[in-house]
C-alpha cells in the first residue's frame, strides 16, 4: 500500500478525440465559441480561465482514433475537506456504469407526417377519450405523464420560469441541457428552453466546430466548472457542473437523461423522426414530461443507487419476501414478462419469465427509470394505469405495456408493476392484480410490509462506523439477477440535506478514484476534516465506509471485517438472493433481443392504433 498526497489539478482544456493536427478547426474559432458559452454560463472570474487556453490531445498516431483520451488525473478534484490518503493500484478495476447496449433492429425508411404531427403520441400515452371509449386505464383521468406536468408532489419545486440572466441561475450546482443536432432546444434543468435557445445554439456550434475537424468534443475544464458533452444519435446532451464530480460520473448521469427520453419515445422512433425532419422540435412529443426529467436529476443527486449502478432492496424477512415472490409466480397470464413489487421506493421482489432470464438480464438502470416514472406524479395513485414504456437497456426500440397500481390506498406505498408484451392484455393483467391482492390479503402481507423499515448503522454493532454502502458481486451467474446494494439510513451527523450531500460527494470522489480510467485502485484510506473513509473493491464486492475522524487505518480494516461478517449473516434479509421465475404461454421470447424487429413493427402500429 502506497501513500498518496495527491491533490487534483484540473486542466483548463477542451478534451477531444485524437485527430490529425492539420484537420483541427482554427483555434481562434474554437476559443470564440468557448468564450460565448462562458459569458452566459460562468461567473466573470471563470470566463477568462475557460477561454484562456485550448489544449488538444496527442496526434492520432499515438492512439487508435476510436479510443477516447483518459481523464485528467484521477478523474475528479477532491472536495475541499480532503486529507491524506492511502491507495492500492489495480489495473484490472472495471467501470460499474451500465455498459450494455442492445443492437438496433430494422427501421422504416421514413416517418409518416401524420404520425409525427398528430402530436404527443407517446407522452400522452393513453389519451382520456380513448381510455373512456375502450374502458381501460384510469377512468376520468388523463395520461399519467401529462398529469406529471400538472400535479406535483409537495416537495417538488419547479425551476421552469427561472430568470436565466440572474446570478442565482448561474450558481446552480449542475445544469443539464438537451438539444438536437440542428440546435433545437429540447430540455433544460433550470429556466425555459426558449430563453436558452441562443446558449444551446452556441453549444451546438461548439460541437460542430470540433466535428468539422473529424473530432468529437468530450469535455471542457475551467477553474470552477466541468462541461461534459454526450452525443447519442440525433440528440446532444450537455452537463455544466461545479460539483467536482468526475467526467465519467457526469457522463453517466447524462446517459440516464437520454435513457429516460428513450423510455418515453424509443430510440427507433427518435431516429425515424430526425431522419425525416432534422429540425423537428422534439418538445412536441415530450410536452408534459419535464417533471419526469427533473425528478430523475433530483434522484441522481440524492440517491447512491445511480452512482453504484445497483438497485436498493427494502430489508425484509426472507420468509416474507419468498411468500410475496410465490404470490407473483402464481398470478400469471400469457405474454407477462416481469412482475415487480415496490414499497417505499425500494424493491421488494421481482419475478421474470423464465425465457427472459435465459436471454437477458434486466438492468438496474431500467428499474431506476421505472421507479422515477412511478414517483414523478400522483396520477399513478388514482387507480389502474395501462401505459406503454420502453426499457432502453433491455431493448431501446420497443415498448412493453406496463400495468401500474398501488395496493394500499390511500397510503400508496406498495406498488405493483406488471409488464406485458401484449397491448391488448389490460383485462388479463388486471385479473392478475386481483389474484395478487386476494393472496396478499389472506396472508396479511400489506401490514407486514408496512412494518418493514430500513435499518440503522447501530444495528451492525461496529463502533465508530457512521455509514456504508455495500454492493456484492458474488452472485451465481445462472441466476442473472439484478445488481443490488445495501446501506443503512443516514443518521447524525448526516441528518440535514446539506450534510447528506456532503457525504455523497465524498463517496463520489472515492468512487471516481476507485474507477479511474488512468489509475484504478483497489483500496483507498482517506482522512477528511470531519470523517475518515475507506473504499475497497474486490472480485466479490464493492464497499464504501465512513467512520468518525479519529479512526486509524488498522481500526478501520478491523471494523470492515466485522461489517462483512454482519452482512453475510443478514444477506437473505438485505438482498434478493435467488430471484424466482415463472413460465407463461405462448412463449414471450418475441420481446427479447433475438426477435426485436418483429415486435418493433407490431408494437409501433398497435400503439398508434390505440390513440
Amino acid at each position: 500500500m502506497e501513500e498518496d498526497h495527491h491533490q487534483d489539478r484540473e486542466a483548463q482544456a477542451v478534451k477531444i478525440s485524437d485527430p490529425p493536427a492539420e484537420s483541427n478547426p482554427p483555434a481562434d474559432a474554437l476559443a470564440t465559441s468557448l468564450c460565448l458559452l462562458g459569458n452566459h454560463m460562468f461567473p466573470d472570474p471563470v470566463v477568462t480561465n475557460a477561454c484562456s487556453s485550448t489544449n488538444r490531445s496527442e496526434p492520432a498516431s499515438l492512439q487508435p482514433p476510436d479510443v477516447t483520451a483518459e481523464d485528467p488525473g484521477p478523474n475528479a478534484a477532491p472536495p475541499s475537506n480532503l486529507g491524506t490518503e492511502s491507495e492500492t493500484q489495480d489495473s484490472d478495476c472495471q467501470n460499474n456504469l451500465p455498459a450494455r447496449s442492445a443492437d438496433r433492429g430494422t427501421e422504416d425508411a421514413g416517418i409518416d407526417n401524420d404520425q409525427s404531427d398528430s402530436g404527443e403520441f407517446v407522452v400522452t400515452m393513453l389519451a382520456k377519450a380513448k381510455l373512456e371509449e375502450q374502458g381501460i386505464g384510469v377512468k376520468g383521468r388523463s395520461s399519467p405523464l401529462l398529469e406529471a406536468g400538472i400535479q406535483e408532489s409537495p416537495s417538488f419545486t419547479s425551476h421552469r420560469d427561472e430568470d436565466v440572466t440572474a446570478d442565482s441561475w448561474r450558481r446552480h450546482r449542475k445544469h443539464v441541457f438537451v438539444l438536437s443536432e440542428a440546435g433545437k432546444p429540447i430540455y433544460s434543468r433550470y429556466g425555459s428552453e426558449e430563453a436558452l435557445s441562443s446558449t444551446m445554439g452556441v453549444m451546438m456550434a461548439l460541437v460542430s466546430f470540433v466535428q468539422s475537424g473529424d473530432n468529437i468534443i468530450r469535455s471542457v475544464y475551467s477553474e470552477e466548472h466541468t462541461v461534459v458533452f454526450l452525443q447519442k444519435g440525433p440528440l446532444v446532451l450537455v452537463c455544466v457542473s461545479s460539483s467536482r464530480q468526475s467526467e465519467q460520473q457526469l457522463r453517466g448521469e447524462l446517459l440516464y437523461v437520454y435513457y429516460q427520453i428513450i423510455s418515453m419515445l424509443t430510440q427507433a422512433s427518435i431516429s425515424r423522426i430526425f431522419e425525416h425532419k432534422k429540425n423537428y422540435d422534439l418538445r412536441r412529443l415530450l410536452a408534459g414530461s419535464e417533471k419526469i426529467l427533473d425528478g430523475l436529476l433530483n434522484l441522481v443527486d440524492s440517491d447512491p443507487s445511480f452512482l453504484l449502478a445497483a438497485v436498493h432492496c427494502l430489508p425484509l424477512a426472507s420468509s416474507l419476501r419468498d411468500s410475496l415472490s410465490q404470490i407473483l409466480q402464481k398470478a400469471i397470464t400469457p405474454n407477462l414478462v416481469f412482475s415487480i413489487l415496490i414499497a417505499k421506493n425500494q424493491l421488494l421482489t421481482i419475478v421474470q419469465e423464465k425465457t427472459v432470464i435465459e436471454d437477458a438480464r434486466l438492468a438496474p438502470a431500467d428499474v431506476h427509470l421505472l421507479l422515477n416514472l412511478i414517483g414523478a406524479s400522483s396520477a399513478f395513485q388514482a387507480g389502474e394505469i395501462w401505459t406503454p414504456i420502453c426499457l432502453p437497456l433491455f431493448n431501446p426500440d420497443c415498448y412493453f405495456y406496463a400495468y401500474i397500481s398501488y395496493l394500499d390506498p390511500p397510503e400508496c406505498t406498495v406498488c405493483l408493476l406488471l409488464l406485458s408484451t401484449d397491448k391488448e392484455a389490460f383485462y388479463a393483467v388486471a385479473e392478475c392484480k386481483r389474484k395478487i391482492e386476494e393472496a396478499m390479503s389472506a396472508q396479511n402481507s400489506l401490514s407486514l410490509i408496512a412494518k418493514a423499515q430500513s435499518y440503522s448503522v447501530s444495528q451492525v454493532g461496529v463502533s465508530d462506523l457512521r455509514h456504508f454502502m455495500y454492493k456484492p458481486f458474488d452472485v451465481p451467474d445462472n441466476h442473472r439477477q439484478l445488481t443490488q446494494f445495501t446501506s443503512p439510513e443516514m443518521e447524525a451527523p448526516y441528518s440535514s440535506d446539506e450534510e447528506k450531500m456532503r457525504l455523497l460527494d465524498l463517496y463520489r470522489y472515492m468512487h471516481s478514484r476507485i474507477h479511474s480510467t488512468s489509475r484504478p485502485l483497489k483500496l483507498i484510506y482517506h482522512v477528511a476534516e470531519r470523517e475518515t473513509l475507506l473504499a475497497w473493491v474486490t472480485s466479490k464486492f464493492e464497499l464504501y465506509t465512513c467512520f468518525s475522524p479519529l479512526v486509524t487505518k488498522t481500526c478501520a480494516i478491523t471494523a470492515i471485517t466485522k461489517l462483512l461478517r454482519w452482512i453475510k449473516k443478514e444477506e437473505d434479509r438485505l438482498f434478493i438472493r435467488y430471484p424466482p421465475k415463472y413460465s407463461t404461454t405462448p412463449n414471450p421470447s418475441k420481446s427479447s433481443r433475438s426477435s426485436r424487429s418483429d415486435q418493433q413493427d407490431t408494437t409501433d402500429n398497435g400503439f398508434l392504433s390505440i390513440l
